[in-house]
């Protein structure tokens, strides 16, 4: 539904003008000697007119950075072939390799027998406790699917009730799980024995206060939940209306797997790649492996295109995503989305592959300068240098987090280059005075806390269960705190998809209002309430709100 249709012979008296020639925010009057300033910044502008979800075609973008990384493929692969074919079969026999005075080289030892496959096997595959883990991983993994389909199907209907009770299960599994650990080792003989009295008594006061600070921060943010749940149950039920991306975005983790078995294989033959050599220790000769000199740079080749892929892929499936729910958003209410998955995937691994490219790139680099940086603070190192260093770059990284936080969504809405995107997403939420930063960061963790609490309960009744139904004992918890973990990756990528649902509606959202239309009105009612960006709210007069 167009949101505002204005008479034609009244375009003058009106503080907006059409949404196809102006955008959703009109211009204040200056005074005329600074006229030439507001032509230039109406030209600047006029650039962002066209910003809409584009269903056409699309062309390439960003293509040296996806030339970069096939080159950076294909390298892998070819010298991965190489190693292959080059591989010295003696390696994995060097222990019958022994050193011969007569001939000055490491000879063959024939008496020597080469180890037996089940000195690698010493694990007892019937023993109780990897029985008990293997079938309670393999029924938590089943369970869950049903899990997530239950709890998004919750938070679309009843996103309310859901949220507003489980918030005091925030606070009372931790603490039930504080008390009963520290009441069950201390019972415990060897538990109490091992971890004395006052260390589990800093262990608890601890947690006490972690759940203390949790409290503070719901306290904090009260005034935002309601928001927080109409927030949350818009994107339940965009997400609910393009189920089709939970077929599609497991597929493109099982290709990444894929993809990754090859260059494992080819890391571990360029092992074989090397000659036996003898070396003079202190106590006497000994055969060695001499690898060949380029190994060591094919395996950082190797690691570096490996983490520069996964990067790229968790970008390509926010592209996906992004790109769903725009062709759902822009859609009409009377009709029905057609191949929106299909077009999303064809632009995100065809016209837009060197922009997610970019992106994955960009991540990879922040994540590898913040672990050196994180590594240089825990070696302590002292000095203004180091500091003013270590200043500069956490300012670095937070700028291109701040670049890269809308950017490729926007690239999947609009089919922009990656610079383009983060230029014309700013200037979007600017001339709109919505933060660029997202104001609603509480959603994400009270989508957390409630996979927390699904997640808790569910390992509270499999611990009953291993418990009173099998005779594992104390590692009943052991096996319990795995399928923990398993459930919560699990429903930690059901919140991970609808984070991303939010944002791209969040700029769904900008775009509607730039251009002055309504697409989804439901969509509009919640994100209306939004705050004004505090950073633009004390420039905007009055008149440049047409008022």
């Amino acid at each position: 539904m167009m949101g505002g249709s204005e008479d034609p012979n009244n375009k003058g008296d009106s503080p907006f003008e059409s949404s196809a020639t102006q955008p959703f925010l009109s211009k204040p009057s200056y005074p005329s000697s600074a006229s030439s300033a507001v032509e230039e910044e109406s030209e600047s502008n006029q650039q962002y007119l066209h910003i809409t979800y584009n269903s056409g075609p699309r062309s390439f973008k960003d293509l040296p950075f996806l030339i970069l990384f096939l080159l950076f493929v294909i390298s892998t692969f070819a010298f991965g072939i190489f190693a292959v074919f080059h591989r010295n079969d003696n390696y994995p026999s060097l222990s019958s390799f022994s050193y011969d005075p007569t001939s000055s080289s490491c000879v063959l030892n024939p008496s020597s027998t080469s180890s037996s496959l089940s000195s690698w096997l010493s694990l007892d595959s019937s023993s109780h406790l990897v029985k008990g883990l293997i079938w309670t991983l393999v029924i938590t993994f089943v369970l869950s699917i049903p899990l997530c389909w239950a709890l998004l199907l919750l938070l679309k209907h009843y996103t309310k009730q859901i949220v507003y009770a489980a918030i005091p299960f925030f606070i009372a599994i931790p603490i039930f799980l504080n008390v009963y650990w520290f009441v069950a080792c201390t019972l415990g003989s060897s538990c109490s024995t091992a971890f004395p009295l006052a260390y589990r008594v800093i262990v608890m006061v601890f947690v006490f206060l972690v759940i203390g600070v949790v409290v503070w921060i719901l306290v904090v943010n009260w005034h935002r939940v309601e928001l927080t749940v109409s927030i949350i149950g818009v994107a339940s039920h965009a997400l609910s209306r393009n189920l089709n991306l939970f077929g599609v975005l497991p597929c493109l983790i099982v290709g990444l797997l894929a993809y990754y078995v090859p260059i494992v294989v080819f890391m571990v033959f360029s092992k074989f790649n090397g000659k036996i050599a003898v070396k003079n220790l202190e106590s006497g000769y000994a055969c060695v492996w001499k690898e060949d000199s380029w190994v060591p740079a094919y395996f950082a080749l190797a690691i570096l295109t490996m983490l520069w892929s996964a990067a790229a892929m968790i970008e390509a499936q926010v592209y996906v995503i992004s790109g769903t729910i725009a062709n759902w958003y822009f859609t009409k209410d009377h009709e029905t989305p057609k191949r929106s998955i299909r077009t999303s995937l064809r632009n995100a691994f065809g016209p837009s592959s060197g922009t997610i490219c970019l992106s994955g790139l960009l991540i990879f680099v922040v994540r590898m300068v913040r672990s050196a940086v994180d590594s240089a603070r825990q070696e302590d190192i002292t000095g203004i240098v180091n500091l003013v260093l270590r200043c500069c770059v956490n300012a670095l990284m937070t700028a291109v987090d701040f670049l890269n936080k809308f950017t490729i969504n926007f690239a999947a809405i609009t089919g922009e280059a990656y610079c383009s995107s983060a230029r014309m997403t700013y200037e979007l939420l600017r001339r709109n005075l919505l933060s660029a930063v997202f104001v609603e960061t509480i959603s994400s963790r009270i989508l957390a806390g409630i996979v927390f609490v699904f997640s808790a309960t569910y390992t509270i009744v499999a611990c009953v269960i291993l418990k009173a139904g099998t005779n594992l004992g104390s590692d009943s918890y052991f096996v319990a705190a795995m399928a923990w973990v398993l459930l919560i990756v699990v429903l930690g990528y059901l919140v991970h998809v609808l984070d991303n649902v939010i944002d791209t509606i969040y700029i769904c959202y900008a775009i509607d209002r730039d251009r002055g239309e309504v697409c989804k009105q439901d969509v509009h009612e919640v994100y209306v309430h939004l705050p004004i960006s505090r950073s633009l709210r004390q420039s905007v007069t009055p008149r440049t709100l047409g008022v």
